[in-house]
Formats: structure tokens, sequence, C-alpha cells
């Protein structure tokens, strides 16, 4: 088994380099690097003079660091984009690509706590450097935070009665595991929608230890003095919260509201969209089936 069908199968792989419209001598950042696979088929069409720079804030995938001199591995959170490039000297570049979601990697490693199918240790960090635990959120946070974090990032009809059996469950002692958490959740799970509800609340749970959709709105904001006029940003998004930050980002080059205007009422937007929301064919989600939910959007800089 090789290092990229072991560690992550790229989704969308053909579409989203398509997106790209790769020129030999441009230079380009793949932030999601994970096992390379995006990054690997990003340097085939590369020239000698092209350069490829990656983010990863997963300290698991330094050790996919691609041998080749034009590939720069940067371990970082995607959110520092600007800041990272400018110290190597990069102001602009041709072309970005964002594989966001949590990586075939992550969900395979039992202990990381990604997964519902492992009893593990409440974890969910995608950076051993973050001091925010999925423990700390669950034995730490108050109700209405609680219910909040289950209700905006898990879309969970229930999240005030999950938030009390938790704190039920709690205060007989701290909420260690995964499996302990499901044990607390165990009253409001009905057998037919118990996977998808769990599924529900690890995501939730993920995406506030990871502050991944703060991440993902800083690093957006920085695409448009990032990318060359003509720069393409090529992003696959996994569900609604993530897809609806950059369709909304993309069409009105802010997360809130109308588009800014001019002084004569003219819209003023930093993208133009390519095409049509891509998703994966019948044959890659019958290979992958974690691509089922991929959603892809390419957009131009003007």
């Amino acid at each position: 088994m090789t290092m990229e069908t072991s560690y992550h199968n790229p989704v969308l792989l053909k579409e989203a380099i398509e997106g790209l419209r790769i020129k030999e001598g441009g230079t380009y950042v793949d932030v999601t690097f994970g096992g390379g696979g995006h990054s690997r088929e990003i340097l085939k069409h590369l020239g000698t003079s092209g350069r490829l720079w990656a983010f990863d804030q997963d300290e698991d995938a330094v050790k996919n660091a691609l041998p080749d001199e034009r590939f720069t591995l940067i371990n970082e959170n995607f959110r520092y984009i600007r800041q990272f490039l400018k110290f190597y000297g990069i102001q602009q570049v041709d072309g970005i690509l964002a594989d966001f979601g949590v990586s075939s990697h992550q969900f395979d490693q039992a202990a990381r706590g990604f997964s519902t199918r492992f009893d593990a240790a409440l974890d969910m960090r995608m950076s051993k450097r973050n001091t925010r635990s999925a423990y700390k959120v669950i034995n730490e946070y108050p109700y209405d935070a609680l219910r909040k974090v289950l209700f905006r990032y898990g879309e969970l009809r229930r999240a005030d009665a999950m938030a009390a059996a938790i704190l039920e469950k709690r205060s007989a002692g701290a909420i260690k595991t995964t499996g302990e958490l499901r044990e607390a959740l165990s009253g409001l799970l009905p057998s037919r929608r118990e996977q998808k509800l769990l599924a529900q609340v690890f995501q939730a749970i993920r995406i506030e230890v990871n502050g991944e959709l703060e991440a993902i709105e800083e690093f957006l904001l920085q695409c448009p003095e990032l990318l060359v006029k003509g720069g393409r940003l090529s992003v696959i998004s996994y569900h609604s919260l993530e897809d609806r930050l950059v369709k909304r980002f993309i069409r009105e080059g802010k997360f809130k509201g109308e588009a800014e205007k001019d002084l004569y009422g003219n819209v003023s937007l930093p993208f133009k969209k390519i095409g049509g929301l891509q998703v994966p064919t019948r044959e890659e989600i019958s290979s992958n089936p974690r691509a089922r939910s991929a959603k892809l959007r390419v957009a131009e800089r003007l």
C-alpha cells in the first residue's frame, strides 16, 4: 500500500488540479498537504522553475514531505498562510488549493479520537501544539457554551438535551473517552440514527477544538491579496458549514451581508466563479466512500 492511499486518498484530484490551470513556471500552494496526494499531482504539472509550498499543522504529515527541490512543507495552520509565505519571500502566487476536513490517516488513528469507530481518549486535536482538546470541551465548558457548540457546529436539534446529559454524566466524574461520551448520550441516540447523530456530535466537538471555521475564514480573507490577477483558488469542502463559507466568499467577497459597492453602486468582487459546483462521480465514491460528501468550488482572482 502506498503512502498516498494509506494516508489519504485525494478526493476530486483531477478536477481540483484542472481548476488551478497550472502554469509550468508558476508558484502554487497546497494548504492541506496530508499525505501529499494533491501536492504530488501539482508537481507533475510544474516545470523546473515552478515552485510548490504546502501547509499542514499535523505533525504526522511532516514524515510525508516530498523529496523534490521545488517543494517546501510548512508545519503550520493554513490560517497563517500570508505570514509564512512572506517569511520565505513569497508575496503572491498563481494558485491555491485547499482540501478541508479530516484526513483518512487522522480518522484511522484510534488514539487521535476523531472516529466514532474506536473507544479512545477525548483528543481530536489536529496539532499536538493545540492546548484545547475534546476532553477540555466536554469536561470544562459550561452548559450554554457546550449547547452552542453542538447546535452550531453539529446542527443538532437536541443540542440542549445533549449538553444537559453530558453535564449530568461528568458530575459523577470526568468523561475521559469517546466511549464514555457515547454512553452519556445513549438515551438520545435512537438506534436507527445513532451513527449519524454521533458523527454530528464528533464533528461539532472537532470543529470547536481546532477552530476550523475561524481558520477557514481567516485563510479565505487572505487569498485575494496572495493571488495574482487571474490566479486560481480550488477548494474542496465536506459539510455545509464549510461550503457555505466558501460559496459566500466567492460570490460576495465576504461572509455576511451583501458585496461591497463603490460610490456609484458598482459591486467590487475579488473573485469570479469558474464553472459550477463539482461533486465526485459514482465511481469515485464507490472506490473511496469518504469522498461522498465532497464539494469542489473554483474561483479566479479578478
